[in-house]
């Protein structure tokens, strides 16, 4: 799979932001933030991890994790006091300490996805949770995408990543794919009376293309293979020692 080259986040994030505070946007962080609010709940643990393109969203607020952390690209005004001023690519925490990484849309506007995700599994612990959250290409969004003239334009410039190809992805980082969930079924148009009047599309989408939706969610747990017990040393087979008979030479006489 070929991904567009995409400039670097921090240059991204004004009009990013931007179009998320669109009326478009806001409907579907709110479908986000609905389905979040419904996985989160059931994962336990002591650190979250939110990386995310707007971390001006609480998107752990209903995880009973009371640690929550957000990694921001750069320093803002009025960020979080468990904020963390880090690239996505090398996140400044240790190996195998997080139980809980939510990434929110940060592959889609990712210079390398690959690394972004690396840097999500080995910062979380065996048996932690990563949540995968962003645009799908099998969608009506993904067709809009493909037919749209102007490509440069945020968001539909981003990489929009299938559930299939980031199943792949996952398997060779030794994460398992738990769930795979999709949400918001309107059509991408920026005009509400637009949306309003296609309402029987949307429904169609929501009853027979649940995994059709405009966003695609993937809840992946990092398992550890299995270990051989050695057993103690009292409890291992021990060789009985037998004496054994050593060849004896004969002369041979010969004559005598």
């Amino acid at each position: 799979m070929l991904l567009k080259q995409q400039p670097p986040l921090e240059e991204c994030l004004p009009a990013l932001r931007e179009w998320f505070d669109s009326d478009l946007g806001r409907q579907l962080l709110d479908a986000e933030q609905a389905l979040l609010d419904r996985l989160l709940p059931t994962l336990f643990g002591y650190y979250l991890v939110q990386v995310s393109v707007d971390n001006r969203l609480d998107l752990g607020r209903e995880s009973p994790i009371k640690h929550r952390i957000r990694i921001n690209p750069v320093i803002e005004l009025g960020m979080n006091e468990q904020a963390l001023v880090a690239k996505n690519e090398e996140l400044p925490l240790e190996h195998n300490s997080c139980d809980v990484v939510i990434l929110h849309h940060a592959l889609d506007f990712a210079q390398s996805p690959h690394q972004v995700l690396r840097e999500a599994a080995r910062i979380l612990r065996p048996g932690g949770h990563l949540i995968l959250l962003g645009f799908n290409p099998v969608s009506t969004w993904g067709l809009y995408r493909a037919l749209k003239w102007q490509k440069s334009e945020l968001p539909w410039s981003g990489h929009f990543i299938s559930q299939h190809r980031l199943r792949d992805w996952l398997a060779l980082l030794e994460l398992t794919e738990v769930r795979a969930l999709s949400g918001y079924f309107a059509l991408p148009f920026q005009r509400a009376g637009w949306r309003e009047n296609s309402f029987i599309c949307e429904r169609i989408l929501r009853r027979y293309g649940k995994r059709n939706g405009a966003f695609s969610v993937q809840v992946a747990r990092k398992d550890v293979a299995g270990m051989t017990a050695i057993k103690p040393r009292w409890l291992r087979r021990r060789l009985i020692n037998l004496p054994i008979a050593e060849p004896t030479a004969r002369a041979n006489k010969v004559g005598r």
